[in-house]
């Protein structure tokens, strides 16, 4: 366990803004960040952080929290690895009460497989530098490929032995389980039970996450025989979907921010040339199909994507359809091509760093009308081919979701197109209106036979509930804003308003699980001398803690500064009349609670046997009615007052 001066040393030192920021591309507004949703599809930003509260609140999805609860929802971290994260950050020493289980048998088994993936990246990489087998094979094959021995490290770049059994075997051999070998896809199973190297005898590219830890990899063999493949990559498993990861994303996403854009180039090599180079903020698809999920990683940080190509014309042009999803996510796109035998890898290190960007800008083209003059020219004078190509091109703009964008590519489109502006457009609206009805179609009406299940409920009793769960909530919205403030009313002074609403409600039960768990952990600091605070709750273990206070704190909407001088508008102000609005909450929740006590009562004398059963349900319910009508009065007095 970490200890407790160490987690308030982290907390001290962690800027939500700076951490969040390197996932997320943020905007300030006012006092806050805005940005789109990492957890949701959304085209209008609805992401907020808060540093003064050090809170994000992603009102699509529902998520907040801490910078601490951000980590554990987007990259899946337990609690303690969110915290030793932001440790390595901020370069604070992490003290724990034990030490770090580097556990071979973790009950996590997300963890476990990160384990292994780890060890083996370290294994390969050792292997790399330090073995004989190593250096003449797979340093000499990197070494001329002009990676330097700093870039070796920083990309952790490998080499698996070429023998059946020298990786798994070691592993095995320090502890490491084998049905994790196995999951990771280190290691194949053979049909006697016995495991070998999927990797032997390749050069290894270590596959990082967001966050910098090795969850694949990639083996290059240096064979020439034609039955082997060149490639073998990791399967998919719980830490490795390779549609939603992109490599080298972890080394360029600085970059990546602050040139507002990114390079997308096919392979690992290509990748780390031209990182090598100085140009950084340049990330590879690994040699799979781009996919949504890549895209929408890349628009968290940027909204702009140069393709670079390596001039093979007709691997560009079986690309260009797949590259309408980049439109599709609002993205801009370029594209930038290499002279005949070149890829980024070759010409980067052929012409060097200055005139690689120098190409770069000399021959960036805008993606739609690259596309453009390309299928003109393959479809040369045919009528019916210029015809396909011209709603290929339409179909292109379709998917653009900004529609002033869309017109502005119609507009020149139609000049290189040679064709009247208004027959494109009407072109583009025929393909809106289709897709249009096709989305509606897809949403399937309810059976009017088959009503939801909801609406067999009874509606007075999902209306109690409901406001109930409110008033309950709102307890908790009184403590967190106004808990650590001094009393100062009529008849109540020297005491704090969290320990006078915990007395207050010290007969209450609450029906929410976690309301009630926040009013528990709230009285028992109370009880310990402590006034927790905002900060307190925020940064609490129990996700739920956490989500519940960060819903109550954050609001999506903030009043500017001169509203009143523009609007001459006065927003109510909860703070003028503490006394009614503490007050009023207290007895508005237990005004449902009573209420709801006599409505079990009048259930209760319904179905009561006897008259002496009758009577006593019959004295608690007039006492209770006593208790309602006090509530009421003394509502009534706090609120007119």
């Amino acid at each position: 366990m970490i200890l407790k001066s160490t987690v308030d040393r982290i907390m001290e030192a962690t800027d939500i803004v700076e951490v969040i920021g390197e996932f997320v591309q943020l905007k300030k507004r006012g006092a806050n960040y805005v940005g789109l949703s990492p957890f949701a599809n959304e085209r209008t930003p609805s992401f907020t952080v808060s540093p003064a509260k050090g809170i994000f609140k992603d009102f699509s999805s529902g998520k907040g929290g801490s910078a601490v609860t951000f980590l554990m929802e987007l990259e899946k971290f337990t609690y303690p690895e969110a915290l030793k994260w932001l440790a390595k950050k901020y370069g604070i020493e992490v003290e724990e009460t034990k030490e770090a289980p580097e556990d071979r048998e973790a009950d996590n088994r997300r963890e476990s497989l990160m384990i292994v993936s780890g060890y083996a990246a370290k294994f390969f990489h050792e292997s790399l530098l330090d073995t004989d087998e190593g250096q003449s094979i797979g340093l000499s094959y990197f070494k001329e490929r002009g990676f330097s021995t700093e870039t070796i490290k920083k990309f952790e770049l490998g080499y698996s032995p070429d023998q059946w059994e020298a990786f798994t075997g070691q592993a095995i051999k320090e502890g490491y389980q084998p049905e994790f070998l196995v999951e990771s896809g280190l290691s194949v199973k053979r049909d006697n039970g016995n495991l070998y190297d999927r990797y032997r005898g390749r050069v290894m590219f270590p596959i990082h996450s967001f966050t910098g830890r090795v969850i694949a990899f990639g083996g290059r063999t240096l064979k020439t025989d034609k039955n082997v493949p060149k490639y073998v990559n990791s399967p998919e498993s719980e830490i490795y979907h390779k549609s939603s990861v992109l490599y080298g994303l972890y080394f360029a996403k600085k970059s990546i921010r602050e040139d507002d854009n990114c390079y997308l180039v096919e392979g690992y090599a290509d990748v780390i040339s031209v990182h090598q180079a100085g140009i950084e903020n340049v990330v590879a698809s690994s040699g799979t199909s781009l996919t949504s999920e890549q895209i929408r990683l890349i628009g968290r940080l940027t909204k702009n994507i140069t393709i670079l190509y390596d001039g093979d014309a007709a691997g560009i042009k079986a690309s260009l359809r797949g590259l309408d999803m980049i439109l599709e996510e609002g993205l801009n796109v370029k594209v930038v091509l290499f002279p005949d035998g070149h890829d980024p890898d070759s010409y980067v290190r052929l012409v060097g760093t200055s005139a690689f960007k120098k190409h770069i800008e000399d021959n960036k083209k805008d993606f739609i009308l690259y596309k453009t003059n390309l299928l003109l020219k393959e479809a040369g004078n045919d009528p019916i081919r210029k015809a396909e190509v011209i709603r290929d091109i339409v179909e292109s703009i379709a998917k653009i979701p900004d529609s002033i964008k869309a017109s502005v590519f119609i507009k020149e489109c139609s000049h290189i197109l040679q064709i009247d502006e208004r027959a494109l457009l009407s072109e583009l609206n025929k393909m809106r209106q289709a897709k249009a009805k096709k989305d509606g179609e897809r949403q399937q009406p309810r059976h009017e036979a088959e009503p939801p299940e909801d609406l067999w409920a009874d509606p007075v009793i999902e209306g109690k509930q409901e406001d109930e769960a409110t008033q309950e909530r709102e307890i908790i919205r009184l403590l967190l804003l106004y808990g650590n403030k001094m009393i100062d009313w009529d008849g109540i002074a020297n005491t704090y308003i969290g320990p006078f609403m915990i007395a207050e409600l010290n007969d209450v039960d609450f029906e929410q699980p976690t309301c009630k768990s926040f009013v528990e952990i709230y009285g028992k600091q109370v009880e310990d001398g402590v006034l927790p605070e905002e900060q307190f709750f925020i940064h609490y273990p129990d996700k739920d803690i956490v989500d519940l206070t960060v819903t109550l704190i954050a609001t999506k909407y903030t009043l500017s500064d001169n509203w009143y001088e523009m609007h001459r508008i006065l927003v109510p102000d909860e703070q003028a009349n503490m006394k009614a609005t503490i007050l009023g909450a207290i007895f508005h929740l237990k005004m449902h609670k009573v209420g709801k006590l006599l409505e079990n009562l009048r259930k209760e004398l319904q179905v009561a046997q006897t008259a002496e059963e009758q009577d006593i349900l019959l004295s608690q319910y007039m006492r209770m009615k006593k208790v309602e009508k006090s509530i009421s009065d003394y509502l009534g007095s706090v609120i007119l007052k």
